[in-house]
């Protein structure tokens, strides 16, 4: 069990500068979770980990130990793709073990890792079947049994559940954390998925652009985002944003009928714009004479989710109970506890505190 130390580290290709200096901690057993948006740089930052994409600047340490320059062999990772990549002619058992086999290592130990393995990932009756005869999951749990036959230092996950179905992605989730609470090996894991990074995660590092925006626990990032692209990013449904002028030391939201929020917060100039932040499971509706209407609920059996359209064209989506009578195209007086927003820079989108 190793830690993990970015320091600086910058990846260029040709003319075009892909991660910005990042630096960056991961503890030994920690599992840390890369998130952000398609394109933002998180799997070319778990490549140069992994030593698949060269590093052009700064250093990589894993265990104490710079690494940047050393051939992905000698790193002491082991990574599980996207793809399953199992070889279709080989038994469970023969690709969990081919690693093994062609670094030398003898049958009985081989054996013994596979049994091993195949113990914690719940795969012992399937290690005679072939790719095959195996479902998604399983697939994905035979991938994961190759990369801890290795006894790697850092596992490396690269979106592995992302070709699953959602039933599939769910119960992958769950052997994921559970495998990391059996093992305690530090593990790097990318997503897209913010409900995954909440859900997986000790560590979060929401990317942009090849920037790191915030680093945190999970529910660090959610309470106390740094700044509107985290706090939109983390949280499902997404926080709602709303425009806000600042008047005597105010700030008045025109989409709420010009409600008034005291905010306690530093402010800029009356007369200025802020942006509000209003968490979907903050709010709640209710019937009223209101220009407000609901324009779709989706109803998901406990909870109900309301998309509105404000006067001013903004969409709000609110969180309710899913038994709720409210139907489509009611009128409704949106009511939040003003302690519960969130405000941020019109200009440069960093929270206000």
């Amino acid at each position: 069990m190793s830690g993990v130390t970015l320091k600086n580290a910058v990846k260029r290709f040709g003319n075009i500068q892909v991660i910005h200096g990042v630096d960056l901690e991961i503890g030994e057993g920690e599992f840390c979770v890369f998130v952000g948006p398609s394109g933002c740089g998180k799997s070319t930052l778990l490549r140069m980990i992994a030593g698949l994409e060269e590093t052009s600047e700064g250093t990589i340490q894993i265990g104490g130990r710079d690494v940047t320059h050393i051939d992905p062999a000698d790193r002491g990772v082991a990574m599980v793709f996207q793809t399953y990549a199992l070889y279709p002619h080989m038994t469970v058992q023969e690709n969990m073990g081919f690693g093994l086999k062609m670094n030398g290592v003898d049958k009985s130990t081989i054996k013994s890792k596979v049994a091993e393995a195949s113990g914690i990932l719940k795969l012992d009756e399937y290690l005679s079947r072939k790719p095959k005869a195996l479902s998604g999951g399983q697939r994905q749990r035979v991938a994961i049994g190759r990369a801890i036959v290795r006894g790697p230092e850092v596992f490396l996950f690269d979106e592995p559940l992302s070709n699953l179905d959602a039933e599939l992605r769910v119960e992958m989730r769950v052997e994921i954390a559970r495998l990391h609470g059996e093992i305690g090996a530090t593990m790097i894991y990318v997503t897209h998925d913010q409900v995954e990074a909440m859900t997986l995660a000790d560590k979060i590092v929401v990317l942009r652009a090849g920037y790191i925006e915030q680093i945190g626990s999970p529910m660090d990032l959610y309470q106390d985002p740094g700044n509107r692209f985290v706090a939109g990013f983390i949280g499902s449904p997404s926080m709602n944003f709303l425009a806000g002028t600042v008047r005597s030391g105010k700030v008045t939201i025109p989409a709420l009928d010009n409600a008034e929020i005291a905010t306690g917060v530093d402010l800029p100039a009356d007369g200025d714009t802020v942006t509000v932040g209003l968490r979907p499971q903050d709010l709640s509706v209710c019937p009223a004479d209101s220009p407000i209407r609901i324009d779709i609920r989706e109803r998901l059996g406990g909870v109900a989710y309301d998309y509105l359209t404000t006067p001013t064209g903004e969409q709000i989506v609110v969180e309710t109970k899913g038994d709720e009578a409210i139907v489509s195209g009611t009128g409704v007086a949106i009511e939040f506890d003003p302690a519960s927003a969130f405000f941020f820079d019109t200009e440069n989108e960093r929270r206000l505190r």
